[in-house]
């Protein structure tokens, strides 16, 4: 159920490399999946470079814009931004049958208020976002990456937590959801700890009607499974 596109975590490896919590996996691009990438990429797609975006530019308008990391197929991100025209909406998704199928379901929904980076989320992040420059932060279902020795790929680690809140407007909310129970309790943790953040709620959230239930999710909950939202403020 989790996406598959999220940022490397800023933390160094063996060697100096980052420490990756995505993996570029080889999943198969349909052929409408790449014809909408290639016919609208050039339209909505931003291509990552280390100097800030004018955001008022890019979307032709001033208006909150909320930006969401590993949006996965694109099913909630445009069903939330078809739902909310006065907001602007940029994904960021490593994956490219993800990052075509969202450009086909902007083209079948008639969406003027979504963009697309194909980028690492913390290089966006840091090099292309300016500092409270965002009304709001989605981060749906990230790689759990459940085994123990993988838990340092996880995205919510302290370093990222306090990038995030750096790109946040005072009043800006970050909005995480897991289906992981160890993920949420981590993610409460680090997220509690950045002393930017205050949490809108006492431990997890109500899941926000905001955030659509996707079929994976559904199916989840029928089985038993739990899901926890976590909604935190930027002071």
């Amino acid at each position: 159920m989790a996406t598959g596109g999220q940022a490397g975590h800023p933390t160094a490896g063996q060697a100096g490399h980052p420490i990756r919590s995505f993996v570029l996996r080889q999943g198969r691009v349909s052929n409408a999946q790449q014809r909408y990438r290639a016919d609208l990429m050039g339209t909505i797609g931003v291509p990552y470079r280390a100097a800030n975006v004018d955001l008022d530019a890019l979307f032709g308008r001033p208006a909150p814009r909320i930006l969401e990391i590993g949006f996965g197929m694109g099913e909630t991100s445009a069903a939330i931004a078809a739902s909310h025209p006065e907001n602007d909406y940029l994904g960021i998704e490593v994956h490219t049958p993800g990052v075509g199928s969202l450009c086909k379901l902007v083209a079948e929904l008639g969406l003027h208020n979504q963009r697309i980076i194909q980028h690492d989320a913390v290089e966006v992040l840091r090099d292309m976002i300016a500092p409270a420059s965002l009304a709001g932060v989605h981060i749906f279902f990230p790689d759990p990456w459940p085994k123990k020795r993988h838990h340092k790929r996880r995205l919510l680690q302290p370093p990222f937590v306090a990038l995030l809140a750096s790109r946040l407007q005072p009043g800006g909310i970050v909005h995480c959801a897991t289906d992981w129970q160890d993920y949420a309790q981590q993610m409460l943790t680090v997220l509690s700890a950045e002393v930017l953040f205050e949490n809108t709620a006492t431990g997890f959230a109500p899941r926000p009607e905001d955030r659509p239930q996707t079929k994976f999710e559904q199916r989840g909950l029928r089985l038993g499974n739990g899901v926890w939202d976590l909604v935190f403020r930027r002071r």
